[in-house]
């Protein structure tokens, strides 16, 4: 497989006891209830985990990681992304909401907070979507207001996968209003018994049973103590947990995706049309082949981007790139799966529905793939205007002696009469 190249022996094994424990532990019927949202949140899921120490991978043993690197998280995602979006949210959400804790709190946050967190006996939630503001992360109006020893929080936060069932959110706030974008907000980490309030929860089209909604902060208490970092360091957490959010949605779109295609290339080796197995026929055998190259090309771009994650070289590019990509490819992979199977593919017979609902959120949380083009090109335009000059290549064109005829402006049309 292709994923091998990139991983050590450690890591090989990680992945295979990811895939045993998705094999043995996680019933059929877990998921079938959580898309008849018959399961408010998958608790149980999420305590076995943890008991299996295949939470939080990449932090310290001493806080109930492994130390592992992001190509391990990658591998271990993929095995568990077969079990769908809803079931992938929850296993990557303490590598999301533990990065800031791990990163930015102090030991006593670490003990109270993220050990318990690693261990699934506290599940977590990241309360960062408001209802006006969308991708506009630093437009939040939620405010948290010092009061002596406590922050006054109020506002409300949508799209919270865990507003029921998690115990601990780690929640962005305004703490400085008159300040600039990126010097106004700060994280809190807030109990539910602090007095959260669900005001909503949502029905999906896909990824059921997270217990996803709207969440309401009335004159909240939340101690000083429970300052993630720095006070308006918001922005500085924000950046560092784009990182976790992006790469586990592109893990887990390859083991969706994988999914998916598992199930259709089976079933057109065993479906038989006009007196032979219809792999036989171009048209289904070409699009087995598109979505086998896809897949590949997905999964290098995102262990490519795990493995510069991991070199502390500049990512912000190609962590975009894998998300974007990998999640499209997922999109792409499961509708074309779904035409292999024709219409007991739309069906509820086989999963292939689910993956395809499943699959069109992951285009737009952690950041729109739209979002992820402008980071995509900003980045590289700044690669290539600073890049050191290598060989000029416009030199290479056939009309050398025309540069006259480059014009970039309108005072470039009059440069030779002047």
């Amino acid at each position: 497989m292709l994923p091998d190249i990139f991983l050590t022996e450690r890591e090989i094994a990680l992945r295979d006891e990811v895939k045993a424990f998705v094999r043995e532990r996680v019933p059929h019927q877990l998921l079938r209830d959580m898309d008849e949202d018959k399961v408010e949140y998958p608790r149980e899921y999420v305590e076995n985990l943890g008991a299996a120490n295949l939470l939080g991978l990449r932090f310290p043993p001493k806080w109930g990681g492994r130390d592992m690197k992001w190509t391990a998280e990658i591998a271990a995602l993929e095995e568990i992304g077969v079990l769908g979006t809803a079931l992938g949210c929850a296993f990557s959400m303490p590598s999301i909401v533990g990065e800031a804790l791990n990163v930015f709190c102090n030991d006593t946050q670490k003990e109270k907070y993220l050990k318990p967190i690693l261990s699934g006996k506290m599940i977590s939630a990241e309360a960062l979507t408001e209802p006006r503001g969308g991708s506009d992360f630093f437009g939040a109006t939620s405010t948290a207001v010092r009061k002596g020893d406590y922050f006054i929080l109020n506002g409300q936060k949508r799209f919270v996968v865990g507003a029921r069932g998690a115990d601990i959110f780690v929640v962005y706030c305004n703490t400085n209003p008159e300040g600039s974008p990126y010097e106004r907000i700060s994280m809190l980490l807030v109990e539910r018994d602090m007095g959260i309030r669900i005001d909503h929860i949502y029905g999906l089209m896909g990824t059921r049973g997270g217990g996803t909604g709207r969440i309401v902060f009335k004159d909240v208490k939340v101690p000083l103590e429970n300052l993630v970092g720095e006070l308006n360091s918001g922005a500085l957490i924000f950046n560092q947990m784009m990182i976790p959010e992006r790469l586990t949605s592109a893990g887990g779109a390859i083991g969706s995706a994988r999914a998916a295609l598992e199930i259709a290339t089976r079933y057109s080796d065993r479906r038989h049309a006009f007196g032979r197995v219809i792999r036989k026929f171009q048209s289904v055998s070409n699009m087995i082949a598109e979505c086998i190259t896809i897949l590949d090309a997905a999964r290098g771009i995102t262990y490519a981007a795990a493995k510069t994650v991991d070199s502390g070289l500049p990512h912000r590019r190609m962590v975009s790139q894998a998300k974007k990509f990998s999640t499209d490819a997922c999109w792409e992979i499961t509708n074309m799966c779904l035409r292999v199977m024709g219409g007991i593919g739309y069906t509820t017979v086989y999963p292939i529905e689910r993956m395809v609902r499943d699959a069109r959120l992951i285009q737009i949380w952690t950041g729109t793939n739209e979002v992820m083009n402008q980071i995509i090109q900003h980045e590289y335009y700044q690669e290539i205007l600073n890049a050191v000059p290598g060989r000029d290549l416009e030199k290479d064109a056939a009309d050398v002696e025309g540069e006259s005829e480059k014009c970039y402006t309108d005072e470039d049309m009059w440069r030779d009469f002047n």
